[in-house]
């Protein structure tokens, strides 16, 4: 009689309702509805247009698209460093760039390269699923920060004090800057505090830098691309991606900046996990840093930034609210309140918004699974047409569904 098989306990993860929403969009879609949606944090114009061309002449030219180093072509890895002196003033060697298969594979190799089974890791609550899923799937502790909109949704040495206090020393924490979901972002003067209090704990800091570029500062703010973590301290690592301001999601690549002692470690991983990043993305994505590429980027910014105010000068007339600032990123986070009409869930409410009027939110329990059953997040990546038309679709629902709990 054959055993049964059983499933790794780590496997046990939340899935991504992101994936599961794009899923139904998808079918809506192809059943010949007209759905808008605005629950991806993808950027609609996609790489600049250098970047494709190059891909172009890649994969005419018929040339062999063999493994690359582990870490990533030199040539990147140069570019890469390259960048970090035009936007931070930042001396970076290229031998502590690695490029990773997008950021996600960047997370997965600093995560183990950093943490032991059994370390706690400290994160904030409203944050992107995927860190505490990764990190729980390896063997590691999550300790949650609740942070609310008392301190812009992000952590602080008070929180990460009481955090000490109730469940022992930390190994780390993970801060992202601006943040998924609420775009909210940490001054200098915050990210120097934090990084102080990592580095009397003995804590490993792992910066989040993904949307670095995508932020909407007053005229002549100190920072405005975002503060690098490696300003400060090199202790810790930061990790980016091509996928928000250059618009390369499917592209999958990112890179971390890798203290020295954890780069031998992050090299051998790597080559085991992945032998290397795809080498046609690499290859094109040294175009990324062109001056060409820089200025459509920015160009994108520049939209989203006339999104997000039409977005936050709707808020009254949607009546949602504690929103999120959405200092960078394209997100819009906040609370439904009465707006959530008869639905007893923000998971109710984006169903039925998106099986009735055709328009694809997310549905705040994927970042917050204590209270964000009465949060949303809409992503404004999707362009400024895209989202006016949502917003009216989100009001006549909302109006629709009032009526329906008053009559």
């Amino acid at each position: 009689m054959r055993k049964p098989l059983t499933v790794a306990a780590r496997a046990n993860v939340q899935p991504f309702a992101v994936m599961d929403i794009l899923q139904r969009v998808a079918e809506l879609r192809a059943a010949g509805r007209d759905v808008i949606s605005l629950c991806a944090g993808e950027p609609s114009g996609g790489a600049p247009s250098a970047v494709s061309a190059r891909a172009a002449e890649i994969h005419a030219s018929g040339i062999p698209l063999t493994y690359t180093p582990t870490l990533g072509i030199l040539e990147l890895r140069q570019a890469i460093a390259g960048h970090y002196q035009r936007w931070y003033g930042l001396e970076v060697s290229a031998n502590n760039v690695a490029v990773t298969t997008g950021s996600s594979g960047a997370f997965m190799l600093l995560f183990l390269a950093a943490f032991n089974p059994g370390d706690k890791v400290a994160l904030a609550r409203p944050g992107y699923p995927a860190y505490k899923n990764i990190l729980k799937a390896l063997g590691i502790q999550v300790v949650e920060l609740d942070a609310g909109s008392d301190s812009q949704f992000q952590p602080t040495p008070e929180l990460l004090d009481a955090a000490v206090q109730e469940h022992g020393p930390l190994a780390g924490l993970v801060l992202a800057s601006p943040a998924n979901p609420t775009g909210t972002m940490v001054t200098r003067a915050e990210l120097e505090a934090l990084n102080a209090w990592c580095g009397d704990h003995g804590a490993r800091l792992i910066s989040d830098e993904i949307y670095h570029g995508i932020t909407y500062p007053a005229p002549g703010a100190a920072d405005p691309k975002g503060v690098c973590a490696w300003e400060l301290d090199r202790s810790g690592a930061v990790i980016s991606s091509f996928s928000k301001y250059w618009g390369m999601t499917g592209w999958r690549l990112g890179w971390a900046l890798v203290p020295d002692d954890l780069i031998q470690a992050v090299d051998a991983l790597a080559g085991n996990v992945a032998l290397c990043p795809p080498a046609p993305a690499q290859m094109a994505a040294i175009e990324a840093f062109s001056e060409r590429s820089y200025a459509e980027a920015d160009a994108f910014v520049a939209e989203f930034s006339r999104t997000r105010d039409y977005v936050l000068g709707k808020v009254a007339a949607l009546g949602w609210s504690d929103a999120a600032p959405a200092d960078g990123a394209f997100y819009f986070y906040a609370t439904l309140g009465s707006a959530r009409g008869t639905f007893t869930s923000s998971e109710q409410y984006c169903v039925a918004l998106l099986e009735r009027e055709g328009v694809a939110l997310v549905p705040g329990d994927d970042f917050d699974g204590v209270g964000g059953s009465a949060t949303v997040r809409l992503s404004f990546a999707a362009g400024y047409d895209a989202v006016c038309q949502a917003i009216a679709r989100i009001e006549r629902f909302q109006a629709a569904n009032a009526q329906g709990l008053n009559g």
